[in-house]
This record gives C-alpha cells, structure tokens and sequence, in this order.
C-alpha cells in the first residue's frame, strides 16, 4: 500500500504564513498587555499623569524663561540657594536686589506655578531681577512637589520661608515691615492662602499654623493667573480638565475632590475677610482661569471691602492673552502688566 505523506504537512508557502501569524499575534499581545498596563497605572497611581502634566509644564516655563534672558537687566545682585527650613532638601530660596543697596528694601516673596506638581525657583528669573531694578528686594521661593510630597507640606514650608526671610532680613536687605506675596497660577493660590492665613486667625487655627508673618507686615499680595476656587477645577473635559485632575490627586493625595479637606482648604475665596490685604489681580482673555477663578476672587474682595487692583481684558482683545501672559515682555501687554504691577508695589509698601 501507498501512503501519500505529501498531503499531511504544509505546503512550503505555507509555512512562512503561519510564522507571521503566530509573530503577529505575539506583537499585538505584547501591545495590549503594555495598553493594559498603561491604563492601570494612570488608574491607580497619580504618578504616571503627574510626569506627564510636570514635562509639558516645564518645558513651557523653560521656553518662557529663555526668551526673558533678554530682559534681563544690569547692576542685579542675588543670595542663591538659601536653605530655610533645616533638614529639608526642597526648602531653598533665591534673593535678588539692586547691587547699589545701602538699606533694607520693600521685599517681594514670590512663589512660583506649575500645578503644585512642577516648577522652580529659578523659572523666570529675569522677570524677579526686573522687579528687583525697581528698587525691591524680591525672594523667590522652592517648595516641595506633589506627588513625592503632598498638600499641605507646601504651606508649612512656604509659612518657614517667611519666617527665615524676617530672621535673616538685614543680610537678604529685607524690610520686614514692608512685605508683599506675589505668585503665578498655583503660586497664586499658594500665596493668596498664606495672605489668608495671615488675616484670619480661625483659618490659621483650622490648618494649625501659626502664621510667621502679622498682618501689619503684609501690605499687599500680586496674584497673576491663579486658581481660588479649586473645587471649581475638578471633573472638568478634555486634556486641560484631565491634567486639572491629575495634578490635584498628585498634590492632595486623593481623588475623591467632594470630601477633600484638602480642596476645602486650598479655596482661598472661602477663607479670605475683610482684612486681607491690598491685592493686584491679572489674568489673560485667553484664560479659561480668569473668568472662572480670578475675576470672581476681585469680586470677593471687592464685596469684602478690601482695595482691589485688576488688569483684565475684553474678550475679544487681540491678541489673545494666555495663561502667565504677565511673563511675556515681547508683548506689550505683558509689558504693561509689569508697570502695573511695579505701580501697585510702590503704591503700598512707601515708608
């Protein structure tokens, strides 16, 4: 009997067929096992989305902050690298004044955006060094991040820096009965909750803090860009509501925004009275946070009796000012937010 064997395996151009199935096969497993992953890691851990939203931010303050080099004026003296809390590595501060200065100077204490997740002391520089030309000591302040760190490690460390800048006042040329609290988009925050802190007792109590400021040093604060009413952040669409979220999980340790203390306490507008301080106000026509954060806090204040100064735009302003407009100097509104800004300094904090 004969038996045909040639039937029973596969044809040679069959063979390499079923090598690239199986190859192909493989490739798309491997892929949905890595999309599996990805989705699990940006599910459970705030990590992955913080890293992401910390990159883009960076790179945008780096952009930025190159192109004011060429602002950057002469005659500028600085105090880098300052440590103002012992045994803490993120606890450091820059200092910038007139090289001319023979005495204590009206002081700036700037705290830096970025989401509570990015950022850094030396970002826009040139801009501090531009204030300090105008005759102002002005401190620029590093804070730790989330969410290697968490709220509100940042409000204990920025109430320390204060503290270290009224001890340390004659070296840094710090007038300590003439300061004032500056920041941009969650700096803003952060330094209108310090001002908060300042000037309402039951507030400070709340957090446990004993302010290392009184209100009769605090003549003013300058909020560019900021977020005060932070639940209104959350649950928000599209990639900017994405990253709002990403980065108060990464910063507050949690993802459950309606019964956060944390959110409760960050929302400056709920804890600000009539004693707050003079405060300067901006935000761009092209920022979705103006409308929805910076106008309403004037508002507050406004109601509470408190100087207001703002510098808004109409909405169809051209061209459209984004958020940290105030740090583009290659516009003229920028430009004039700075005058603004300079005027509103040495409107109150003169002898």
């Amino acid at each position: 009997m004969t038996i045909d064997t040639q039937s029973e395996s596969p044809s040679p151009s069959a063979r390499p067929r079923s090598r690239w199935r199986r190859w192909i096969l493989w490739v798309v497993g491997i892929l949905l096992a890595l999309i599996l992953a990805a989705v699990l890691a940006f599910t459970l851990s705030p990590w992955p989305g913080a890293m992401v939203v910390r990159v883009v931010f960076d790179r945008g303050a780096a952009t930025t902050t190159s192109a004011l080099e060429k602002h950057t004026p002469q005659g500028i003296a600085s105090i880098t690298d300052q440590q103002y809390r012992d045994g803490d590595s993120d606890a450091l501060l820059d200092v910038y004044f007139p090289e001319t200065a023979t005495e204590a100077l009206p002081t700036v204490i700037w705290t830096h955006g970025g989401a509570w997740i990015s950022g850094n002391k030396s970002h826009y520089a040139p801009y501090y060094q531009l204030l300090a030309e105008r005759g102002f000591t002005v401190v620029s302040l590093d804070y730790s991040l989330g969410p290697e760190r968490t709220y509100p490690t940042p409000v204990h460390q920025l109430n320390d820096a204060h503290a270290y800048v009224v001890a340390n006042a004659e070296r840094l040329h710090v007038d300590p009965s003439r300061i004032v609290l500056a920041g941009d988009s969650a700096g803003a925050q952060l330094s209108s909750q310090l001002a908060a802190l300042v000037t309402n007792p039951e507030y400070a109590r709340e957090l446990d803090i004993t302010p290392a400021l009184r209100p009769e040093q605090l003549r003013g604060v300058v909020l560019n860009c900021g977020i005060y009413d932070v639940e209104k952040m959350t649950g928000g669409s599209g990639i900017v509501g994405w990253g709002a979220d990403q980065s108060l999980w990464a910063y507050t340790g949690s993802r459950d925004f309606e019964d956060s203390t944390a959110i409760g306490q960050m929302s400056t507008m709920r804890h600000v009275t009539d004693g707050f301080p003079p405060t300067y106000i901006s935000g761009g026509n092209g920022d979705p946070l103006t409308d929805k954060q910076s106008k309403p806090l004037a508002a507050e204040l406004g109601g509470l009796g408190v100087e207001v100064t703002t510098l808004f735009y109409p909405e169809d302003h051209e061209p459209a000012l984004p958020h940290e407009y105030q740090f583009d100097l290659d516009n003229e509104d920028g430009t004039r937010a700075l005058e603004r800004t300079v005027e509103f300094l040495k409107a109150h904090t003169a002898p």
